[in-house]
């Protein structure tokens, strides 16, 4: 599988810088207090990076490099969900560009640090990829991550499968998803199923069904929990674009007849046309109809945004 989460020795390592580091916010906030007393706190403007270049953190930390990478991961991670926090707030308006611009050099700093650290390229893809307002938005990015994992690893099958992914779910691009899916099965150990999605994606991209099979793929496949558990997320996804496609006519036909879309389910509900107030596949919140009457996932679901379906390579005659 790689390089695992974090080794036992790493961990105990990791640990104790942690506590040290524990020790010294502790001190430092006791100051700050004092600080603060007398005044005034000045507004947080931005997040920083002071060290940009990944060869010189490597000089910097020799014989810890592999320490300091967890501790990057460990930032990467923090930096990515508080800034996805921020961002999915409602009523918030800044862009992906600002919102989320370390995220690059966070993971390359870190996959710099220790080249062979599988989940922060697999991870880290995924958060580079994911749209705005979860994520930047940065396919291209994901890819030269992916791609830069590949050079330190041809062995590793999941980064292949992982680019094929970004170009089929993200670019659109599917004959490229095709050829790096062809890629990774070419790897010793690689699993059967990638040359059936190769030949799935050429026939069919931008099929749900064919998105199905490859997050049902990915979901068998995948050796981290995370993994899975965001394989089962995208396939509630394009169940919850099912269920849409089955709700919008009955607003589209309530607003045709009323001259106006419900503000809400409560219409429909009393006129019979369903039976209750319909919840997304997550359980967690009722799908929304906006001012214009298109219905869509709650920002409070863990299914927002719903991806943008890519269109399909070509058009059945007759279709």
């Amino acid at each position: 599988m790689g390089r695992p989460l974090l080794p036992l020795s790493r961990l105990w390592q990791t640990i104790a810088v942690l506590v040290m580091v524990a020790v010294c916010l502790g001190a430092g906030s006791a100051l700050q207090r004092a600080r603060e007393a007398r005044y005034e706190v000045p507004p947080i403007e931005e997040d920083s990076l002071y060290i940009t270049s990944g060869r010189a953190l490597r000089f910097m930390t020799a014989g810890y490099n592999a320490l300091a990478a967890d501790l990057y991961w460990i930032r990467t991670i923090q930096y990515y969900g508080n800034t996805k926090l921020k961002t999915k707030a409602e009523g918030t308006t800044p862009t992906a560009q600002t919102d989320y611009r370390l995220l690059y050099p966070l993971l390359d700093l870190t996959t710099t640090l220790d080249p062979r650290f599988n989940i922060a390229y697999r991870f880290g893809s995924i958060f580079l990829a994911e749209a705005y307002p979860g994520g930047p938005g940065r396919p291209d990015l994901a890819i030269a991550l992916l791609e830069k994992g590949v050079r330190e690893r041809p062995d590793k099958w999941e980064y292949m499968q992982d680019i094929g992914f970004v170009h089929y779910w993200w670019t659109h691009d599917f004959q490229a998803a095709a050829t790096w899916f062809l890629r990774a099965a070419d790897v010793p150990g690689a699993p059967w199923f990638l040359r059936s999605l190769a030949a799935t994606t050429l026939a069919e991209g931008g099929d749900r069904r064919s998105s199905r099979l490859m997050w049902q793929a990915i979901r068998e496949s995948a050796e981290i929990d995370w993994l899975k558990n965001e394989a089962e997320r995208r396939l509630l996804q394009l169940l919850a674009l099912d269920q849409i496609d089955a709700l919008q006519p009955l607003v589209d036909q309530f607003t045709q007849t009323n001259g106006a879309p419900p503000a809400d389910w409560t219409p429909l509900v009393r006129a019979g046309r369903l039976p209750g107030v319909p919840l997304d596949p997550s359980r967690a919140a009722p799908y929304e109809i906006d001012a214009s009457g298109r219905v869509g996932v709650s920002r409070r679901s863990p299914l927002f945004p719903l991806p943008v379906e890519p269109q399909r390579m070509f058009t059945p005659p007759f279709a």
